[in-house]
């Protein structure tokens, strides 16, 4: 599927930045101590002493997959009480992941023998590979499988009007990714074997012939896996009566067994594979939960719901959960509730267990900058992230506040107000913070740099070191709003109209600055990635067998980059950057239910076609006009459905 606009890193013919990588073909040496440009790099791909790459025709917006699933669920009523039940799960997923060439970078360590046949540097006494990329040896791909296996098996059943049901589960995932010779996977040191002897040609950006594209690839394995195990019970009735009604109870208990792993293939551990991250994982817990819940009945048509929760967890200790809810219902027109509540998010195993796995951020090495001109473009240098066993969970609060009104018969109107506070929230280390603090440090360990240049005190940026940390607070607020009518008579059929609206009113994150010696408040709502409006309307109509929906789906504006200079510390406060517009689409749907125990449906998504509003982007995850959290590039699409039912 091709999307115009969105096939090229290169976005400054739109008015965003050029973010093609710095690793090229042609590429860039240093030869006898000084940054040289390949002299076969063409012009419009020179930008100093880089000779950047457009590795953005290589990006799939929509990878090829294919997926089989069964469910079996079933019951048998073993006695007047009690009944069986279980589900039982499978699916089988294949997909591929596509990226481009592989690149490569000082850290790579490749030289070229100054007598090599294609040495264009006549005279030179020392030639090293700066940033290159094996373009010859074509995208590095992964198949992909993944197996998925769940199973529950219960009882369920009641004593003495009370309600009970017990269970256990089983699941498990596993996936495994491979790549062979022919999709691109290049090993340095096979590579460098091809460079000494003369027979791979790094200089150009010429097609080697295929005889040494087979001699420096390989093939490659990754395995993933993670699997739960997990018991409950449960029981849930009327304890006894009051004037105002029945106080009612529900309680239960479950314990967890979690445990994920991932490991790379070998060649990757041993640093022979670039330009991919190599994650391993490996972590486990266990976790014993008990929870009550009381619904209580109180004078003047108020009810209460209290309710308290406890989580033991092998890693990080216990926590405590209360929660309250009070509805009143004022009478058949109007009811106003409001709750509270305490929340605890333990960190993922991911965050935990995660082994070095790297992403790629665009910014301008200042600091080199100074010493060397061929630092100071933009350029992509890699983060690598590690998991951190020592991080402690998540707390929240959050409150509600709202009402329902039903005016007329048929429609409904509700409109809520929430706010969520979070406290030890788990985020990245913040970027400009490590690059202001051990970036101007030639033996950081943070920091990596290659070895300086002759008569310089700072070598290229390899890479930055950053993990996950407890860091900061925030607090988040905004208004819900739906309105749903239904029943309404029209040209012989039903129609149901509904809309949801959202409003972001504050979102605010107490963090470090760069300096990392003092916190800052920032103010997020309308900023990148958090508009403040947001809204969905559909209106379906059915006669007879017949069903159409269409649906309108609305994302607001917000400012464009949060870093307008890519200097690697967010600015968005000080400096306002232009807005990216807000996104409309149409859905619709039409469904036929004619035939027995079935449904046939025809759709199309974003049927007008409509294409992402244009961004400048955030240097990370955002490279090609548009953001990626927020707007769906793929533009129009059909599909047809059937659902039968036996």
């Amino acid at each position: 599927m091709e999307r115009k606009g969105l096939d090229t890193a290169n976005q400054s013919g739109r008015g965003g930045m050029d973010f093609r990588s710095s690793r090229g073909y042609p590429g860039y040496f240093v030869v006898d101590g000084v940054s040289t440009i390949d002299p076969g790099c063409p012009a419009d791909s020179a930008i100093g002493q880089i000779c950047a790459y457009d590795y953005g025709p290589w990006t799939l917006l929509t990878p090829e997959a294919e997926r089989t699933g069964v469910l079996l669920l079933g019951k048998n009523q073993l006695t007047d009480s009690v009944e069986f039940f279980t589900e039982v799960a499978f699916q089988h997923n294949t997909s591929i992941a596509q990226g481009a060439p592989t690149p490569l970078d000082e850290s790579a360590a490749l030289t070229v023998p100054v007598d090599h046949p294609d040495n264009p540097f006549t005279g030179a006494s020392d030639i090293d590979i700066g940033r290159y990329r094996t373009v010859d040896a074509g995208a590095r791909q992964w198949d992909i499988e993944t197996d998925n296996l769940r199973g529950v098996f219960g009882l369920r059943g009641n004593i003495a009007d009370w309600d009970w049901e017990a269970s256990v589960q089983r699941s498990r995932s596993e996936s495994t990714q491979t790549g062979n010779r022919s999709q691109g996977w290049v090993r340095t040191d096979l590579l460098q074997q091809e460079i000494d002897a003369g027979r791979y040609n790094p200089f150009g950006g010429v097609q080697n012939p295929q005889s040494v594209i087979n001699a420096i690839t390989t093939s490659l394995v990754r395995q993933g896996k993670s699997q739960l195990t997990s018991a409950d019970f449960s029981i849930n009735g009327e304890l006894f009566d009051t004037a105002n009604g029945a106080v009612a109870m529900a309680a239960g208990l479950e314990h967890r067994e979690e445990e994920a792993s991932d490991i790379p293939d070998d060649q990757f551990q041993r640093g022979l594979i670039f330009g991919t991250e190599s994650v391993s994982a490996a972590a486990s817990r266990d976790i014993t939960s008990a929870f009550v819940e009381f619904a209580i009945p109180l004078p003047a048509n108020l009810d209460l719901t209290l309710a308290g929760r406890y989580d033991d967890y092998s890693d990080f200790g216990t926590t405590t959960n209360p929660m309250a809810n009070l509805l009143w219902t004022a009478s058949d027109m109007l009811s106003l509730r409001a709750s509270w509540g305490t929340g605890f998010r333990a960190p993922s195993l991911a965050q935990i267990g995660l082994g070095p796995s790297q992403e790629s951020i665009f910014f301008v090495d200042s600091y080199g900058c100074a010493e060397n001109s061929a630092y100071c473009a933009s350029t992509d240098y890699n983060i690598v992230f590690a998991g951190n066993p020592d991080l402690e969970a998540e707390e929240s609060e959050s409150f509600n506040i709202g009402g329902v009104l039903k005016p007329i018969d048929g429609m409904q109107l509700s409109l809520d107000y929430w706010s969520v506070t979070q406290e030890g929230k788990i985020d990245e280390v913040p970027f400009g913070y490590l690059y202001n603090q051990f970036c101007n440090d030639q033996n950081s360990s943070v920091c990596i740099r290659s070895a300086p240049l002759p008569g310089e005190s700072l070598g290229a940026l390899q890479s930055i070191n950053s993990g996950f940390i407890n860091i900061g607070e925030q607090t988040v607020s905004g208004v819900d709003l739906s309105l749903v009518y239904s029943g309404i008579q029209l040209a012989g059929g039903d129609l149901g109209l509904r809309l949801d609206y959202s409003y972001l009113a504050e979102f605010e994150r107490v963090e470090l600055d760069s300096s990392g010696e003092n916190f800052l408040t920032r103010d997020l709502a309308g900023e990148y990635e958090y508009p403040q409006h947001r809204w969905a309307t559909s209106g379906d109509w059915s006669f007879d067998n017949f069903a159409f929906t269409v649906g309108l789906n609305y994302i607001g504006e917000f400012e464009d980059t949060p870093d307008i200079d890519f200097d690697g510390t967010l600015d968005y406060e000080a400096n306002e950057s232009r807005t990216v517009d807000s996104f409309l689409t149409l859905n619709l749907q039409a469904r036929y239910s004619g035939f027995e125990n079935m449904v046939l449906s025809l759709g199309a998504d974003n049927a007008l076609d409509e294409e992402p509003p244009f961004a400048i982007g955030d240097g990370d995850s955002d490279l090609y006009g548009y953001v990626q959290s927020q707007h769906d590039p793929r533009g129009r699409f059909i599909y047809g459905k059937m659902v039968y039912s036996f």
